[in-house]
């Protein structure tokens, strides 16, 4: 049964405490420690979760589903996500969690039912590996050989010829214009017809803008106006970071995307080693970049390639001596803000929200502690190990929190060592060292022992870029997906929506229509449920305002892995 609970998350060092608790409408008080702070104790031993990462097949049509509880009766449109659904060709595996063929599912809701829907992206990456029967093109973690029949000689001087880049789009689907395109971290993205699930076309973004590669996390504002990040080649052949602008469809009815233009560039801070991107900060005034420690090395990429059969994971490696920086540019004049922000090291992959306070830019952040990088962790091999040994292998990994970063903008005449943050909203600091940087420590408002709030949603059409209150996040217990959280930004507090033998995706938010709160509204969240007698995987429905369930729609189909997705209304 699915519970809820609620707490704060200052509890990781306090006394036992009481939450309250709710199993389908009874309520009932329960003792916990610290460690139950951040959800219940739940273990894992018959590790359901390797469900997550089964292959399965298309649906020849939409699958009717069974409802327990009310949908809501304003809830129409459609649920996209995105994530692999093909973990082997013939006898050939996939080895990294990003490497599956891409999957796009649909959550139909009508008239108070939901239907299920689902279909293999037609990349150039899955329609080859179907054809030829193998893995065809190198993945971010697998090795693909384009013609097995080359040697590595061959293999060398085909660099020459160009590295051929996957169009694997199994992270996430957006909105550009009236077109729907899903996406990986590449410079391709795949058109997608979000009614039918078919694939229309492949797009390079090379030939619109200057740039390798974009972030699977674009910035959509209410306007339909995108804005996205990728690395580029810059003055005198040096890596640098464009902040590309692709506008609104308009009355000429064009593409938008052969309208997008480069409004800022950021500079790199080691000039051939660009850092890993996953996504950025964006508010009304100002675009926060955050460089981290995560490098990506030119060299090693081209070298190895062609000659020793590498992948993407081959090419990273970690500098341990930088920190991380923050960047900072204005965004309606793209001037570069030329001020040094440092903190200690961390992984980033996702924002939760970017917005301006009195002269300061607040950004809150998922964050995993120290230089190394998170990624090595997610092999599927670790993932499906047994419960211990995955436990075992997480311990070792940085520790996830969330955080809060505050950048003044106003550095003139300032004192060495004084904090420049004079917010008493947060305890978060900003200080002058001696070589003109400014020291950045942050504000802790979700932390946990192997505890990961993850895969940040907010109210964005409302709040993204402003002060807000609520996010909602998915809960990885030792990178088990295993429960729902819902966090107030500004008390800490937090509630819990956790069941046995039940793996959540990413919570997206959907606001009730005229909404006046800015968390009325639900919480959508695709389950696996491996545990017998239950149906595989259902369709979660929870009330965004205290994550109680309002209703579960089940299919008679496993569910594998998704990553991100959106609601189309």
């Amino acid at each position: 049964m699915g519970a809820l609970s609620r707490g704060d998350t200052s509890g990781a060092s306090s006394p036992a405490k009481h939450r309250h608790v709710m199993h389908r409408g009874k309520r009932r008080t329960i003792q916990r420690d610290p460690v139950t702070e951040f959800g219940w104790r739940i273990e894992h031993p018959s590790a359901g979760y390797r469900k997550l990462f089964e292959t399965v097949e298309e649906t020849a049509q939409p699958l009717p589903t069974c409802i327990r509880g009310n949908v809501p009766s304003w809830l129409k449109g459609s649920l996209l996500r995105c994530g692999p659904g093909l973990f082997e060709v013939g006898s050939e595996p996939f080895y990294h969690l990003f490497d599956g063929q891409a999957l796009l599912h649909k959550f139909d809701f009508k008239n108070g039912e939901v239907t299920y829907y689902r279909r293999f992206i037609q990349t150039d990456a899955y329609v080859r590996a179907m054809t030829e029967k193998r893995i065809v093109i190198t993945e971010f973690g697998t090795f693909g050989y384009p013609d097995p029949c080359k040697n590595i000689f061959s293999r060398f001087f085909s660099y020459f010829e160009g590295v051929e880049v996957t169009d694997n789009a199994l992270v996430n689907v957006y909105p550009i214009g009236e077109d729907f395109y899903a996406c990986t971290e590449t410079n391709f993205v795949t058109k997608v017809n979000p009614e039918t699930l078919e694939t229309i076309q492949k797009v390079d973004l090379c030939n619109y803008c200057t740039i390798n590669g974009a972030t699977a996390h674009p910035h959509i504002e209410s306007d339909g106006t995108a804005y996205n990040i990728g690395n580029c080649f810059g003055k005198r052949f040096a890596f640098a970071y464009n902040i590309i602008k692709i506008p609104p469809l308009q009355s000429d009815r064009q593409d938008p995307l052969r309208k997008t233009e480069v409004v800022v560039q950021f500079p790199c801070s080691d000039r051939f080693k660009p850092s890993y991107v996953h996504s950025f900060g964006l508010c009304e005034n100002y675009i926060v970049f955050v460089e981290q420690p995560v490098k990506i090395n030119l060299w090693k990429f081209l070298s190895s390639w062609s000659v020793r059969s590498a992948t993407y994971m081959d090419c990273f490696e970690s500098n341990d001596s930088m920190g991380t920086w923050f960047h900072v540019a204005n965004k309606k004049t793209g001037e570069y803000h030329k001020v040094n922000y440092r903190t200690s090291a961390f992984n980033i992959f996702h924002h939760i929200n970017t917005y301006e306070d009195s002269g300061f830019i607040i950004v809150d952040v998922c964050s995993w502690k120290g230089f190394e990088f998170i990624y090595n962790y997610l092999w599927l091999a670790n993932l499906r190990e047994n419960w211990e040994e995955l436990k075992s292998n997480a311990r070792k990994a940085p520790q996830p929190e969330v955080r809060r970063y505050v950048l003044p903008l106003d550095i003139h005449n300032v004192e060495h060592g004084k904090n420049l943050i004079s917010l008493n909203t947060t305890t978060a600091t900003a200080t002058v060292r001696q070589d003109g940087t400014i020291w950045l420590e942050p504000e802790v408002l979700f932390s946990g022992p192997r505890q990961a709030f993850e895969f940040p949603q907010i109210n964005y059409r409302k709040f993204n870029g402003k002060d807000y209150m609520f996010a909602y996040g998915l809960g990885l217990n030792h990178f088990v997906p295993d429960k729902i959280y819902k966090l107030n930004v500004k008390t800490k507090e937090h509630w819990i929506w956790q069941e046995p033998d039940t793996y959540p995706s990413e919570p997206i938010f959907v606001p009730r229509p005229d909404a006046m709160d800015e968390d009325d509204g639900v919480l959508l969240s695709s389950v696996v449920s491996p545990g017998s007698g239950q149906r595989p995987a259902f369709l979660l429905i929870l009330d965004a305002k205290d994550l109680r369930e309002i209703a579960r729609a089940e299919v008679e189909t496993n569910i594998p892995v998704t990553f991100h997705g959106i609601y189309n209304p």
